[in-house]
């Protein structure tokens, strides 16, 4: 495994990450607590050290299995985890009172609980799960995070920034008070290295970079045929006729597969990892071959120049979460 350091540092996290939504439950289906457990502990064993997860994920749920596995290793694990919206909103809404999301106490109280699901002393990381630029001068947020900073509840701050809206942070980002911003970044969305990236290697801002297999096209393993359980996440976000546009799509990338990636989850992580602004990278895992294949990848080498410019013409901007 790789290590690559955090903002501004002095620390330094697993290049691959721990992405654990999945192990919540609720909009994921098909996940076990003991295959959950069993995946978390085999990544710590190899050499991962950054897991993040979120207070929505299951309602708690998922903190709690990464605060059991967290707790049943000697070996140093950054964790982090997020705040939702106090209204629900997804993604944040222009124009809407930071009150109406993120109010001071939502913040320090919601955090409480996390501390109290993870069963630790203190979040390497606390995020706001969803943010609009408008509300950076607000004292609500500022205030809050200060706070729990002076009280040792947490370390560091960041904000996961909305779906496919790269450049809705960089104000925020030119306060110095945010330490990370999480962001989609893939083959297929390759948005955030116009202005978010540059920006973000200039003021020495941590990159997490989520969804790197676009919830699942990336793999391979979406076809027009693809079913999902009822109730998952996907039913939605893969709707009407959007697993052949994805097939479509992921075909014109198995041309590419070769020398530098085998698989097409390979070259998917690759592709974010070979951009010297990312910190880190959060797949999603939810078993230990999940585990397995993803880690063997953190081997130092990266994608060449070529093919990274093939990989520029699949560029698909679309939003499939609405």
């Amino acid at each position: 495994m790789k290590y690559r350091t955090f903002g501004k540092g002095p620390f330094k996290v697993s290049e691959i990450g721990y992405g654990a939504w999945g192990i919540g439950g609720a909009l994921w289906q098909g996940a076990t607590d003991d295959e959950s457990m069993r995946a978390l502990h085999k990544a710590i064993d190899l050499g991962l050290t950054f897991i993040d997860t979120a207070l929505a994920y299951g309602e708690g749920h998922s903190e709690s299995l990464v605060g059991r596995a967290v707790k049943e290793h000697k070996e140093r694990v950054y964790v982090a985890t997020k705040i939702p919206p106090k209204n629900g909103q997804w993604p944040a809404r222009k124009g809407v009172p930071i009150r109406e999301a993120f109010p001071h106490d939502y913040i320090v109280r919601k955090t409480e609980t996390s501390l109290k699901n993870l069963n630790i002393d203190s979040i390497d990381l606390q995020q706001l799960h969803v943010w609009d630029d408008g509300w950076t001068d607000e004292a609500e947020w500022r205030d809050a995070i200060s706070t729990l900073k002076e009280q040792g509840k947490i370390r560091h701050f960041g904000v996961s920034i909305n779906d496919h809206q790269p450049g809705n942070a960089l104000k925020l980002g030119a306060t110095g008070l945010v330490d990370s911003f999480q962001v989609i970044y893939n083959i297929f969305d390759q948005s955030p290295e116009e202005k978010l990236f540059p920006f973000c290697i200039d003021k020495k801002i941590g990159v997490i970079v989520r969804v790197p297999f676009d919830e699942g096209s990336l793999t391979g393993a979406i076809t027009p045929d693809t079913t999902f359980p009822e109730g998952d996440f996907r039913n939605g976000y893969f709707r009407g006729d959007r697993k052949k546009q994805v097939a479509d799509r992921v075909a014109k990338l198995r041309g590419l597969l070769g020398k530098e990636a085998q698989s097409l989850a390979e070259l998917a992580l690759r592709f974010t990892l070979s951009h010297p602004a990312v910190t880190t990278v959060i797949p999603g895992m939810r078993t230990v071959r999940n585990v397995e294949s993803n880690c063997s990848v953190s081997d130092g080498t990266l994608l060449s120049k070529a093919l990274l410019s093939e990989l520029k013409a699949h560029r698909w901007d679309r939003d499939f979460y609405h």
